[in-house]
């Protein structure tokens, strides 16, 4: 195997084992054999095959995503940008997502530009929660990241009749045979040659999944020796549709059936008891949820659209409960993403402390590797898989940088990122990703959504356009009236 030696690192974010948490590292060198990560840190003199110059450059551990929708949500822009449903909760789960959704056959293009835009961010391991299809993993394994494929599979669906009540269609049917395309799927990630991909159980939602669904993914889960993730806490409606249903709110209700403990990822975990928009005081849900073991994969954009933000992620990992950072939505853009929850946080709790840079950089690194159970990632050590990206410290948003994670994050952002490689493989180079025909894809997904848009009404409950249903920023006239002539 090629040994490469990246050398003269301006700087190095290494992981100090016996502490436990990231360091700056100066003049550093970063040595990886094949896929592995064999030393870091100043002054290596061991052999190598390839040298590359790191002067001005800084290297960080590549970042994992714990939640993404790269199948739907890329065709969701210039949509669901600004509009819910007024009546029901401000969600947009219920009467948008639901008729502009992509049709299965444009999925590839809608996930190829995702991941490209996740690898110019530094995400090296993405978590995609989308439904089973044919080439699903051969189209991630194609791009070079490292996936977690989360196939969902749920037996019931939501609708709306109104637009201020929400019902549930159920087919159990259905259900099954969605719950054997995702193990069938989950086995295939685990088999497949690229030796990047690996599974995730993923009953949809905590509203959309039974009782004895859940307890069968747990055991599948276990069994398989993989995590479970679930939509829970996501929407106002869902957390009063569960205490409706079993008098429990959605963590009283995964407690009391089992499912909530140590092996499962609460996919946004945003509505407990005590949320400002929720005041149901007869509940402890923090408490409960801290005791439980289970993590929280965070996705602050998508909620802030529809002014919803957690309470707080300072206040969740300062209680000891792990947290890891997603992108739920459009742009997949992970250091965005890492801002926006250290400012929300901040904002809803009115205090700086509760969204430190600490807590969003640990989120999407070593946050999101434990909950997938990879000690191998999220971190730059000797031993760990060579997932990494270098930012350039020269940019213009990098200056002056004398903090040189906080430049990155609160002012260049995916700007100064120029190198990034997964699994030993560089797959980002100049800023431009090598592994993904951008231009084809983008023009696949484009196709995908006016195919989609057009048929909208046919979808709606109201039977309404695209544009009635997000009506866009302004008006398109054909002409604008005559102007006065110069005189």
């Amino acid at each position: 195997m090629k040994t490469t030696k990246i050398a003269g690192l301006d700087h190095l974010v290494g992981w100090d084992e016996a502490e436990g948490r990231h360091v700056y590292l100066e003049n550093a060198d970063l040595v990886f054999k094949g896929n592995e990560i064999a030393h870091v840190g100043p002054g290596y003199t061991g052999p190598v095959d390839v040298t590359i110059d790191g002067k001005g450059m800084m290297a960080i551990p590549g970042l994992v995503n714990v939640h993404s929708h790269p199948f739907s949500e890329p065709a969701n822009k210039g949509l669901t940008e600004e509009y819910g449903s007024d009546k029901l909760g401000q969600s947009s789960l219920y009467e948008y997502l639901t008729v502009f959704g992509l049709n299965p056959e444009d999925a590839g293009p809608s996930s190829k530009v995702a991941v490209s835009e996740l690898l110019k961010s530094g995400v090296t391991t993405i978590t995609d929660l989308s439904m089973a299809r044919p080439g699903w993993a051969d189209d991630l394994a194609a791009t070079g990241i490292r996936a977690v494929v989360c196939p969902m599979m749920r037996q019931g669906v939501w609708y709306t009749k109104n637009g201020h009540t929400v019902e549930y269609a159920w087919d159990e049917k259905a259900g099954e045979k969605a719950f054997e395309a995702s193990m069938k799927t989950l086995d295939e990630a685990a088999k497949h040659p690229s030796g990047r991909l690996s599974g995730m159980v993923g009953p949809a939602q905590i509203d959309t999944c039974r009782e004895g669904f859940f307890k069968e993914a747990l055991q599948e889960a276990k069994r398989r020796g993989l995590p479970m993730q679930t939509h829970a806490c996501q929407a106002v409606v869902e957390f009063h549709e569960m205490v409706h249903r079993h008098g429990k709110t959605p963590i009283e209700w995964l407690d009391a059936i089992g499912v909530l403990g140590p092996d499962l990822i609460i996919g946004h975990g945003i509505f407990l008891n005590d949320h400002p928009q929720i005041h149901y005081p007869h509940a402890n849900d923090f408490k409960r949820l801290r005791d439980s073991g289970a993590s929280v994969a965070h996705c602050p954009t998508v909620f802030a659209r529809r002014g919803m933000v957690m309470n707080s992620i300072g206040r969740y990992m300062d209680a000891g409960i792990t947290v890891g950072i997603g992108t739920d939505t459009f742009p997949h853009n992970m250091l965005d993403e890492m801002r926006l929850v250290c400012y929300l946080a901040r904002a809803i709790t009115m205090n700086y402390k509760m969204g430190t840079t600490r807590h969003a950089f640990e989120a999407a690194t070593i946050g999101g590797a434990k909950m997938l159970r990879r000690p191998d990632l999220g971190r730059l050590a000797p031993g760990c898989k060579a997932d990494f990206s270098l930012v350039d410290m020269s940019h213009p948003y990098m200056q002056p940088a004398h903090e040189p994670v906080r430049s990155l994050i609160y002012s260049a952002g995916d700007r100064a990122i120029r190198h990034v490689y997964v699994d030993g493989t560089q797959v980002v180079k100049d800023g431009k990703v090598l592994t993904v025909d951008v231009e084809a894809a983008t023009a696949g997904l484009v196709e995908g959504q006016r195919k989609r848009l057009e048929t909208v009404s046919q979808r709606d409950w109201a039977g309404r356009t695209a544009d009635q249903l997000a009506p866009p920023v302004y008006a398109t006239r054909d002409r604008l009236p005559q102007s006065r002539p110069v005189t």
